[in-house]
């Protein structure tokens, strides 16, 4: 029993050191509280939206941007490979470019979507996210509002469709295919496979400003931002 107590004390005060130099290694003499790392984790995010966000919806926003780039889906690939082998290749590089116009448009009009989910979001534990990785906000946003946000992107995704043309394109490159001699028909969800695409370009791009104030002293462009992002330095 005694030798049984011994071991006991003995674990415990190796945990006490370990925590202690955990202890040791957080920020001291900081007053900082939830609510401010909480909204400096939401003006991270919104500087994502404002700084990254935006570039999307210019023009090649999403076509030249190698990072969110939208390529076919697997069912298309066999679409895109027939159509070049029977010279219609002009035909399938309009296809792939009208997807990422349309995710392009899209996010123009989506911005106040992302703005307003930004504001909501409210962090549960917002110091475990400021020393966590140099995505965890994003990622957090991510898990916390992605369903919400394509029940309202995909609609808008739809009219972007339309919009710039996409729909007539694919109707016709996915006719053409259908109609070759020995293919297996197909009709892809394309706006559900675009909506889920521009929305993780957008996440992506949001990680990569939360990055850069995360990294880089000079893109926290506020006091509050260095205030509290100085905690994770």
């Amino acid at each position: 029993m005694k030798r049984f107590i011994l071991c006991v004390l003995l674990f415990q005060l190796a945990s006490c050191t370990e925590l202690q130099q955990v202890v040791n290694q957080l920020p001291q003499g900081t007053t900082i509280g939830n609510a401010e790392i909480a909204q400096a984790l939401r003006d991270a995010l919104k500087l994502g939206i404002e700084k990254q966000v935006n570039k999307l919806a210019l023009k090649d926003g999403f076509f030249k941007n190698e990072l969110v780039k939208i390529l076919l889906p697997d069912e298309l690939k066999k679409v895109d490979k027939t159509l070049r082998d029977v010279g219609l290749g002009n035909l399938a590089d309009e296809g792939l470019r009208i997807l990422n116009r349309a995710a392009e448009d899209a996010v123009d009009q989506a911005i106040p979507i992302f703005v307003d989910a930004v504001k909501g979001i409210s962090f549960a534990d917002a110091r475990q996210i400021l020393l966590g990785s140099d995505n965890a906000a994003t990622s957090y946003l991510q898990r916390t509002t992605e369903t919400k946000l394509y029940n309202k992107f995909n609609p808008v995704i739809e009219q972007s469709f339309n919009k710039v043309g996409a729909d007539v394109i694919w109707r016709n490159i996915i006719t053409k295919y259908n109609n070759l001699p020995l293919t297996t028909d197909v009709n892809p969800d394309l706006t559900d496979y675009t909506t889920q695409e521009a929305l993780g370009g957008v996440y992506t791009m949001i990680a990569v400003e939360e990055k850069k104030i995360r990294t880089n002293i000079s893109s926290r462009t506020t006091e509050l931002l260095k205030k509290v992002f100085a905690l994770q330095d």
